[in-house]
């Protein structure tokens, strides 16, 4: 059995400000160029990574991409999760997982992955929001916030004012310090609007990697997320 740390998640720090994903089913993100533009992301301020492969149709190919992403991260101290697929976080070694709300519950997660692994879960509703308080994870992203060309979303986005609601139940559910990202639309000009909204970070694809230089983007968009969070009175 996990012990009550674990059930309630044991709030290992995780910085959110400038969120990462490499989405292989974005245009644009070359598959065999995945780990240079990690580097690049980071060498920019990017503060943590996901690998995010929706359909996997060669897992060994893969599981070769995250290990190539997690060895061009080594000695930054930049986590790398991988969406949804527990096993190939396993056998790549990375930091944790990213779980959907149809994923494998984070009770299971936690239980294969252990006490130490960063878990992290998507939030479309205050409903799950309110549930925060029994889920062993250690932040959650919120959305989709605005509409997106990334991923096929079926549910209508939340916008600046249902963020705010859902941030809002999520703090009630586990404290202020949770860690609590933002995710779906969100760009250079509208990032700041969300972290006034109540956001800790941002999740970014397109806004990040679709750009010439992934590193100056990198730049300007923790500067909008720091200059935000300063605003709001917190310390970045």
């Amino acid at each position: 059995m996990i012990g009550r740390d674990e059930a309630i998640g044991r709030g290992r720090p995780v910085d959110l400000r400038l969120y990462g994903l490499l989405d292989t089913g974005v245009s644009g993100l070359d598959g065999s160029r995945l780990a240079a533009m990690a580097a690049e992301a980071v060498q920019g301020g990017c503060t943590l990574l996901q690998y995010r492969e929706k359909a996997i149709g060669d897992a060994r190919a893969a599981l070769g991409r995250i290990r190539a992403i997690h060895a061009a991260l080594t000695g930054s101290g930049v986590p790398l999760l991988v969406n949804d697929r527990i096993d190939l976080a396993l056998a790549a070694g990375v930091e944790g997982v990213h779980l959907g709300q149809s994923d494998l519950h984070p009770a299971d997660a936690r239980r294969l992955l252990g006490g130490d692994a960063l878990i992290g879960l998507t939030l479309k509703t205050g409903n799950q929001a309110d549930e925060l308080y029994r889920l062993p994870v250690d932040y959650a992203c919120i959305g989709g916030v605005f509409a997106t060309t990334s991923k096929d979303n079926p549910d209508a986005p939340v916008g600046l004012d249902g963020l705010t609601r859902i941030v809002f139940r999520a703090r009630l559910a586990r404290g202020a310090a949770f860690p609590l990202g933002a995710i779906a639309g969100i760009d250079a000009s509208n990032a700041a609007s969300v972290i006034a909204a109540g956001a800790d970070g941002i999740a970014v694809i397109s806004a990040l990697f679709a750009r010439e230089s992934i590193a100056d983007e990198a730049r300007h968009l923790r500067s909008r997320v720091d200059s935000a969070l300063a605003a709001r009175g917190v310390a970045a």
